[in-house]
């Protein structure tokens, strides 16, 4: 009988063990001293140091993963979750309530899965994503708040981003086989935005490109078209046996407008925050951009 129920008892720790292994978890990391230092007004949160806290992380993040299991990082805002505790009516110095807030991370905050990388390279991954999810969100609200055309009844958000993936589209078609680096920067009244897409095309048939990066970049475009900012999209092409080539487009009644070779030179051999001349890399094309026709699908009109 005792033999029996070792053996039960053993196969029943194995199957916990392959559970545990199947088991998805997340980690709620403070990035910054700062951060850091506002969790430490909580009695319940044990560490004093921050290095000594993020090494604790990394060696977590290890054996997890020697283990076997997969696990995601997320980006612990503190006054987020202060205000995640205030209107859950939840006790915030508390470890269950840090769970609870690390857990709802998990679905609509800024993650990176760990995948065996030093917190060092992790660590501004996180805040990139982090900066890219607040941007296509402050972006997507501004489009929502812009309301309807006065003239047409038409929704103005809704326009600009059907004209910002045709428009998106249109780029892509002109950019011929390659690595495609594409950056749009719209400035607005809180600060400038800027989003950034990759796209591999090295056959006519296959384009290969994150969906989340392209609603995100589109986002911002349509914000800068709605808005009819000064902003402007670059994008550069890297493809096997030949020189980077580097083209342009300034944002410009509700359109993308081609810059010349020497604009998009002067552009990116110019200082952004100085306005010192910089000096242009070797192995690189400035090129002019193609003229990417009319803004919007047939019978759209622009506001």
């Amino acid at each position: 009988m005792a033999h029996t129920q070792h053996t039960q008892h053993t196969q029943h720790a194995g199957m916990r063990r392959v559970l545990r292994r199947e088991v998805a978890g997340i980690i709620g990391l403070l990035a910054d001293e700062r951060d850091f230092t506002a969790m430490r007004s909580y009695r319940t949160f044990a560490f004093d140091d921050h290095d000594t806290y993020l090494q604790q992380v990394e060696s977590l993040l290890q054996a997890l993963a020697a283990q076997g299991g997969h696990t995601t990082v997320a980006l612990f805002d503190p006054e987020e979750y202060a205000e995640f505790c205030a209107e859950s009516g939840l006790e915030p110095d508390t470890p269950t309530s840090r769970t609870r807030f690390t857990a709802e991370l998990a679905v609509m905050g800024a993650t990176v899965p760990y995948e065996g990388q030093p917190l060092a390279d992790l660590l501004p991954d996180l805040v990139d994503e982090a900066v890219r999810q607040a941007t296509w969100e402050y972006a997507s609200s501004v489009l929502a708040r812009i309301g309807v055309c006065g003239a047409c009844g038409r929704d103005i958000g809704r326009d600009a981003f059907a004209r910002a993936s045709l428009l998106l589209t249109r780029v892509l078609d002109t950019a011929g086989l390659g690595a495609h680096h594409l950056v749009c920067s719209v400035p607005t009244d809180a600060e400038s935005l800027l989003s950034v897409l990759h796209v591999d095309r090295y056959t006519e048939d296959s384009t290969r490109l994150d969906e989340k990066e392209a609603l995100e970049f589109t986002t911002v475009l349509a914000l800068g078209l709605a808005t009819a900012s000064p902003g402007g999209l670059v994008m550069r092409t890297t493809a096997p046996d030949r020189d980077d080539r580097v083209q342009g487009w300034r944002l410009r009644d509700e359109r993308l407008l081609p810059l010349t070779a020497a604009e998009v030179f002067d552009a990116y051999c110019t200082d952004a925050q100085s306005g010192d001349l910089v000096a242009p890399e070797s192995g690189v094309d400035y090129c002019a951009a193609p003229d990417l026709g009319d803004t919007g699908p047939e019978g759209e009109h622009t506001h």
